[in-house]
């Protein structure tokens, strides 16, 4: 079980594998109000960045579920690193239909809801992790600009216009789903600059130290593509942000 190879190399020096910035997850976690204990659950954890620095900055305690066994080593790293490995626990699995055995006071997937079919399928998966009273975060691309084409749209990555809202119709997806957004936090450049600009070395210097490896060709016809194709596409149209949601009833059914 692993996400595929081609993310494992161009993100393998990322800590966050989002378009945010570390000011950024600071941001949220003092926006959420984090209480010393509390437990967070995060679906599709990457590097553990968020789980590791909330639980040093906050006295979090969390559980952490990737894909990637790599992303997965890492975050352990990095909670010793940060003196936290006591704190946050992180494990390599599918976190598809992965429910807490302990409720917990926030679940999160921030950047994956792909696991669940989407964001109606994960806010439903979340809450049934979630205890009365706690915090559901989900991290979503929205449209900053409707591209005014399907081949713009699939140069943003898309595979279609439908594929993701505007900022206004993503909020007001939450309320359809029965949720208060109760706080925001949205890329800014700086952070989609950080976070696709820094694959591009990462790739290169991968090339340079593996010339021979069966892969090397679609690593250079990556690197070759992404800079343009992201300075075209992606960083006028595509935006994306922490939603936090608190539910107005129990949603431990399926949504409609």
């Amino acid at each position: 079980m692993d996400i595929p190879r081609i993310f494992t190399i161009s993100e393998s020096a990322h800590r966050i594998h989002n378009p945010i910035t570390p000011e950024n997850l600071a941001t949220l976690g003092a926006a959420l109000r984090l209480e010393s204990g509390a437990r967070v659950l995060d679906l599709g954890s990457g590097s553990g960045e968020m789980l590791c620095s909330w639980a040093r900055d906050h006295g979090i305690t969390g559980t952490g579920i990737d894909m990637s066994r790599l992303f997965t080593e890492h975050a352990k790293l990095r909670a010793v690193e940060l003196g936290v490995a006591d704190r946050v626990t992180f494990i390599h699995g599918d976190a598809a239909g992965y429910v807490s055995d302990e409720k917990v006071d926030v679940a999160a997937c921030v950047g994956a809801t792909w696991i669940a079919g989407g964001v109606v399928g994960t806010v439903e998966l979340l809450a049934q992790s979630l205890r009365a009273g706690g915090i559901i975060l989900i991290g979503e691309p929205y449209w900053r600009q409707l591209p005014p084409t399907e081949e713009i749209a699939k140069g943003c990555l898309a595979n279609a216009i439908a594929d993701f809202l505007t900022l206004p119709e993503l909020l007001a997806s939450f309320d359809r789903l029965g949720c208060d957004v109760v706080e925001m936090v949205l890329a800014d450049q700086d952070g989609w600059d950080r976070y696709e600009a820094a694959k591009w070395l990462t790739m290169r210097r991968w090339l340079d130290a593996n010339p021979g490896d069966d892969f090397a060709k679609d690593v250079r016809a990556k690197l070759t593509s992404e800079p343009v194709r992201y300075a075209t596409h992606t960083r006028d149209h595509l935006g994306w942000g922490v939603f936090a949601l608190m539910p107005r009833q129990r949603l431990d059914l399926p949504l409609t």
